[in-house]
């Protein structure tokens, strides 16, 4: 008992270490982006949330009235910076936590804390964007299915546990994915280490009903969204067809598109003002004489015209989306948003100076390691992690981390509307944590696999490097 209590104690004097740790960067997070660094896509979701704006699903509704319900609970804009702070600091610390416990490494468990602080993850920790709710939301999910490996041997005998800890994960990637569609492709790789940590070894009953629940967790908020809020639809789909139109059509195919005279003179002059001021994409915003309902009376026609002429021009087609990936791998930009965009608001950035240092650290950082911040770093590691994930004790999660990176990443090859960082925040975070996991696991065996169905699942393992370590 005199061995087991010290070795609880110890457990429990680096669980409140860790705590007090990511407590203080969460703090510090608030203070420095106070009252959260907005750019105009972050306005705009504002100006929703307050009331000021009629929802649109040109961002994610969802967002904005998650922001609304808590202005409506705190009275204060910062409240989401709040949420932002504490959803980030909170996953890493109970991922440091478990790593910690896993491996017996006070070291290790403090290393995962500090990925907070590297320039690439720290940038936009405080910014209102939906890459960076996306982001912090599979993080999460990946503290969710760290818990289960952590507990899976011992606490998760209780089924009530393990199905508690496979609802939260499931939430967490759902709002994921209804933050950004194509989260989607990071999501499932999650999803499937949350299952293969809860489970050693789940038999078809099991994956059945956890997508089940996963799809009723990504459908449920949708359809009570679609109608009770009745976001106004804007048929945003549309601006990634406009683009290809403009750059894989030339200016005399453009003049004699089938489509109403209205569209047709806009469609020209955006591919003429593309060319004239090197806007390889973004035509909507960079090119394009916007009506005053932007695209929803000229979707149906861009529509048809993108189906009629993109299946007839396909090696133009490839050559523009392979060009404007090759943009994003290699000429990756807006690596930070300097705090608060000028607005009609009165929404300023609260701390100046710390805005300027932080600025200092992530531009510097960027101009003297620039391949940090650049997609084909993180698209080469990803794809190492997932293909060489080890054997160690955290292959499978390396392995997922990798994949969900990697099919992140390829997934904006059709989609991408422009060449931003934003668009690498997760496979930044994602990657730099399986590198971590990777060195740390890579002297501790995995646990043995167990056969589905038998009561082995519920054994302790033969290796159990948080027991060792603690002796």
């Amino acid at each position: 008992m005199g061995l087991m209590g010290r070795m609880w104690g110890r457990e429990q004097r680096r669980l409140w270490a860790l705590a007090a740790v990511a407590g203080v960067c969460c703090l510090a997070t608030i203070l420095v982006f106070a009252p959260g660094y907005l750019s105009p896509d972050s306005l705009d979701q504002l100006r929703q949330a307050e009331g000021k704006l009629p929802l649109t699903d040109w961002h994610p509704p969802v967002l904005s009235l998650v922001w609304r319900a808590l202005i409506a609970v705190t009275g204060s804009i910062a409240s989401m910076l709040v949420l932002q702070s504490v959803l980030f600091w909170g996953a890493l610390w109970v991922l440091a936590w478990c790593v910690g416990a896993l491996t017996g490494s006070r070291a290790g468990s403090f290393a995962v804390l500090g990925l907070g602080l590297t320039p690439f993850v720290l940038t936009f920790v405080g910014v209102v964007w939906k890459d960076v709710h996306t982001a912090f939301a599979l993080l999460a999910a990946c503290g969710v299915a760290f818990t289960g490996l952590r507990l899976r041997d011992r606490d998760l005998r209780r089924p009530a546990l393990r199905w508690g800890l496979l609802g939260l994960g499931v939430l967490f990637l759902a709002y994921a994915m209804l933050v950004r569609k194509n989260a989607f492709f990071a999501a499932i790789p999650v999803f499937v280490l949350l299952v293969l940590a809860l489970w050693r070894a789940p038999g078809r009953r099991t994956w059945v009903t956890c997508t089940a629940a996963l799809l009723a967790a990504l459908v449920v908020p949708a359809a009570a969204i679609s109608l009770f809020a009745r976001p106004l639809e804007t048929k945003q789909g549309a601006q990634i067809m406009l683009d290809d139109l403009v750059h894989v059509l030339r200016v005399d195919e453009l003049r004699s598109a089938d489509v109403s005279p209205g569209l047709r003179d806009r469609l020209v002059s955006a591919a003429e003002e593309c060319r004239r001021v090197g806007a390889l994409s973004d035509a909507y915003w960079a090119c394009y004489a916007r009506p005053a309902d932007g695209l929803r009376s000229d979707s149906g026609e861009i529509t048809s015209l993108w189906l009629d002429e993109m299946s007839g021009h396909v090696p133009r087609y490839l050559q523009y989306r392979l060009r404007l990936f090759a943009s994003l791998l290699f000429e990756t930009g807006y690596v930070y948003k300097a705090g608060i965009t000028r607005n009609d608001l009165g929404v300023e950035v609260a701390h100046p100076r710390l805005e300027d240092m932080l600025g200092t650290y992530v531009r510097g950082m960027a101009r003297d390691l620039p391949w940090l911040f650049r997609g084909w770093f993180w698209l080469a590691v990803a794809l190492v992690l997932a293909v060489r994930p080890g054997t160690g004790l955290f292959s499978m999660p390396v392995r997922a981390l990798g994949i969900s990176s990697a099919a992140y990443i390829l997934g904006y090859l059709p989609i991408m509307p422009a060449t931003d960082f934003r668009y690498l925040y997760w496979p930044a975070i994602a990657c730099s944590l399986g590198l971590l996991l990777l060195w740390l696991g890579r002297d501790a065996p995995p646990p043995p696999p167990k056969s589905p169905g038998t009561r082995a699942d519920r054994a302790l393992p033969a290796h159990q490097p948080a027991d060792a370590g603690g002796q």
